[in-house]
């Protein structure tokens, strides 16, 4: 379990560098280079960027949404509760949350598109794992196929604006981030459009593909048995690794988000880069002072939803107006190097919060909305037990 959490907190840090781009500027949402930073160093961050992290975390995200579907369904059955109306009234928690995120926050939100997609999982709970496993193998392949085809057959140029349009609405839209609470609700709500295209075409059926998987992962506790198949794990880096990274550079060098064509490439190769990712991670969590790494990321993922909340509120205040007012200021490199400074804070926090709080404040509030009572705070002894964080930092399981 322990093992999971870290990969959670891994993940948001891997979805926080690439999301900060569209919190700190309006160019990306507009497929757009800002023609501010355009140099050298300028176009490697935002090619490392789209090369390994792009895709990729929100992946490895939606897998363990699916992983934790399962252990909920588990905790309902040792509380004795149906399980059915409990994850019903969670869902509308999460999607509560999430337009409250879209309106105020970030238009960027996935927790909406989360909770309408894991509708379609509560109805699959009871599947057999055959039939999840080809479910998940059949949205997947119809998503790349409808990517090929769109890029063969469909001229974007036809409902795209042109280059030249796309940085004047960039620079508008940027201006918007930096007017007051009007303008920057307003700009949110204008991008729905986008959001709910985006959630449709892509990243709604990837993330059901990804919850199925994970559905199945965890009724075979895949991460219970992987720490003891180093030779498997090795095999996963092995072929991941070359075929996501060699993936992620062809999807950057034709040019991301901007090229349907290059979005096929990127979602037929980040699965193995994530894969790669996740086994290199549990290797290095179970190997001597190493595993070190474990107790560091598993707060961080133990509260995840308030650290994802955490990161939008951190991108509002330094990039809109309400704030320091940064948007279209720093550069894709300042821009990378800052993600990494404010997860590095979450590190902190998410620790120095879970020694005295049983739940984070969002984990909170959406227990309280999911039994419909008041959760039991605890203080004091980490959200992993007294015994248990003992136990992981000794370097068990």
């Amino acid at each position: 379990m322990h093992d999971v959490d870290a990969l959670r907190g891994f993940a948001l840090l891997g979805i926080f560098v690439v999301n900060i781009t569209f919190m700190a500027s309006a160019y990306p949402g507009n497929l757009v280079d800002d023609p501010s930073f355009a140099s050298p160093l300028d176009d490697a961050a935002r090619f490392a960027v789209a090369a390994l992290f792009s895709m990729k975390f929100y992946l490895l995200f939606s897998f363990l949404f699916g992983y934790s579907f399962v252990l909920q369904a588990e905790a309902a059955r040792r509380a004795s509760q149906a399980f059915v109306p409990r994850m019903l009234r969670r869902t509308l928690g999460l999607f509560l949350i999430g337009v409250a995120h879209i309106v105020l926050l970030y238009g960027g939100d996935v927790l909406t598109t989360y909770a309408v997609v894991c509708l379609i999982l509560l109805a699959m709970h009871r599947v057999r794992d055959v039939v999840a496993l080809r479910t998940a193998v059949a949205i997947y392949a119809f998503v790349v196929v409808s990517l090929v085809v769109s890029a063969v057959f469909i001229d974007r140029a036809t409902f795209m604006p042109t280059h030249g349009e796309a940085l004047t609405n960039a620079a508008g839209q940027t201006q918007l981030m930096l007017g007051g609470p009007v303008d920057i609700v307003r700009q949110h709500i204008d991008g729905l459009g986008l959001l709910v295209l985006q959630a449709v075409s892509l990243q709604g059926p990837t993330a059901l593909a990804m919850f199925l998987l994970g559905m199945l992962a965890a009724r075979r506790r895949l991460f219970s048995a992987l720490p003891s198949r180093p030779r498997l794990l090795r095999w996963i880096q092995i072929v991941g690794f070359p075929v996501g990274i060699g993936g992620g550079v062809v999807y950057a060098l034709l040019g991301a988000d901007t090229n349907t064509g290059a979005v096929a490439v990127g979602v037929v190769t980040a699965p193995f880069l994530t894969a790669a990712y996740v086994a290199a991670l549990v290797q290095l969590m179970h190997r001597g002072r190493l595993s070190r790494l474990r107790n560091v990321l598993a707060p961080v993922g133990r509260i995840a939803l308030t650290n994802y909340l955490a990161q939008s509120v951190v991108g509002f205040v330094l990039f809109t107006g309400i704030g320091f007012g940064l948007a279209g200021r720093v550069s894709p490199p300042v821009l990378l190097l800052t993600a990494f400074g404010v997860f590095a804070g979450l590190v902190v926090v998410s620790d120095w919060w879970l020694g005295r709080h049983r739940y984070g404040p969002a984990e909170y509030l959406l227990r309280w909305f999911t039994n419909w009572r008041r959760p039991t705070a605890g203080s004091g002894s980490n959200a992993l037990g007294g015994k248990q964080l003992r136990e992981v930092r000794g370097g068990r399981e």
